[in-house]
């Protein structure tokens, strides 16, 4: 009789004989392995280079979620399997990275590169998990799921839990050296509770406990913005003539309440434009349009405290307005935003009058400051592949890079008893109930 996950695999991809054989691939842990890394890699790799091992996960986990029916992963060379676009593409952060890892196969200059994939897990850094969460749960968790049924995301979950903790890699530092990327708020819902030590690639912290997600072991990614970057942009202070714009839902629930009330106060103001929209039709075309012609442009909590809005403002170079108490920024450690965005409590954009006459207090020239700053700073949130220098892939992994001194400092202290038995049995499995562990 078929289980659950044939039924699943059948189901994402036609090609039945290549998901069942990848099935059975990922019980026996026998997957076909990528060809080689180049000779010439180790030799000219330093210090400064992120090692990475990448399980060899069969494509249901990954490419496979994009409609790729090929066997392991695709050649790059030939092939580049395209994301979903719509409102998919804001979160599509893990295939930017499975991509850059790919792509070091083939790459034979090493400035540019902040990350390199090697095949032995005893060489590496980190331990990549190539888990399209946020797709998987766009187009399985939501639409697929029946009342009083696992959805084929949840399975998915299940099946990569099960996987992760019986590899040795998992066992040797209870998966403190894993990095998973879960940047859609809602994806992973089942996995997060079961792998949390990981270092977890979000969005923002806002849908975790802190036990979960924080800032002290996980990565802030900026979302891929879904606006046209505004290139040679001379605009300047006068050639844009709306002072405040925002586009977008207005009727939020949570921290996102405060976007309704600012809708009232701000909806009269002659050179303010705060209307409902969407990116469907024409959505996204206007906003471009909109933010390319705005001095300001407003970010505001909604369900969660962070939006694509912020990354589509910086690429229009409108300066954001962020009125987001809980907000996490990306790259935040090496990244003075008060250089080019403005901050607003939300108790003090709801007072009658503040945020408007705080904006219009802002002259041409500090205006202009911040403008700049912001041409300087754009590439940092730019996905594209191949990635280049100091673009938002590689800035992820060098976060990631910060991140591994205290991460080797907990998996040094974790296996102080690890001869003990007992205890060597309890780190080798992830903790169904997640604490502090540093």
């Amino acid at each position: 009789m078929p289980t659950k996950l044939h039924i699943l695999l059948l189901f994402l991809i036609p090609t039945s004989l290549l998901a069942i054989s990848s099935l059975h691939m990922l019980r026996s842990n026998t997957l076909p392995p990528f060809p080689s890394t180049p000779s010439h890699h180790t030799t000219k790799c330093n210090n400064k280079i992120l090692k990475v091992f990448m399980y060899n996960l069969p494509p249901v986990f990954h490419f496979g979620l994009l409609g790729w029916k090929g066997a392991a992963w695709p050649d790059l060379r030939h092939h580049i399997p395209q994301y979903p676009g719509g409102l998919n593409l804001q979160h599509s952060i893990e295939y930017w990275l499975t991509l850059d890892i790919l792509n070091s196969h083939f790459s034979n200059n090493l400035t540019s590169r902040s990350a390199l994939r090697v095949h032995d897990s005893r060489e590496a850094d980190v331990v990549f998990v190539p888990f399209f969460a946020s797709i998987s749960y766009n187009r399985f968790g939501k639409s697929h799921h029946k009342r009083g049924k696992k959805s084929a995301d949840d399975m998915l979950q299940e099946k990569l839990v099960q996987f992760l903790v019986a590899q040795e890699e998992w066992k040797r530092s209870g998966g403190r050296d894993h990095i998973i990327v879960a940047h859609h708020p809602n994806s992973l819902l089942y996995a997060r509770m079961k792998l949390w030590p990981a270092l977890f690639i979000l969005a923002d912290l806002g849908r975790y406990p802190s036990t979960v997600a924080n800032l002290n072991k996980d990565v802030i990614a900026p979302y891929n913005h879904l606006i046209q970057p505004f290139a040679n942009d001379h605009s300047g202070f006068h050639a844009r003539p709306t002072l405040l714009y925002f586009q977008g839902a207005v009727y939020r629930k949570d921290g996102g309440t405060i976007r309704q009330e600012l809708f009232y106060m701000l909806r009269d103001e002659k050179d303010v434009h705060f209307t409902f929209g969407s990116i469907k039709g024409d959505g996204i075309n206007q906003a471009s349009i909109g933010m390319h012609a705005s001095k300001f442009c407003l970010n505001i909590a909604g369900d969660t405290p962070s939006s694509n809005r912020l990354f589509d403002a910086i690429a229009s170079h409108c300066v954001p307005v962020i009125i987001s108490d809980d907000i996490e920024l990306p790259f935040e450690d090496i990244l003075d935003y008060s250089e080019f965005c403005v901050f607003v409590s939300t108790a003090d954009a709801l007072k009658d009058g503040f945020l408007i006459d705080f904006i219009r207090s802002i002259g041409k020239q500090e205006w202009t400051r911040m403008w700049t700053a912001l041409k300087q700073v754009e590439h940092h949130f730019r996905f594209q592949y191949p990635s280049r220098e100091k673009d938002a892939v590689q800035m992820i992994w060098q976060a990631i890079s910060r991140k591994i001194p205290a991460s080797k400092r907990r998996i040094n202290r974790a296996t102080r008893l690890s001869r003990t038995p007992v205890a060597g049995e309890r780190m080798s499995i992830a903790g169904s109930l997640p604490r502090n562990f540093w």
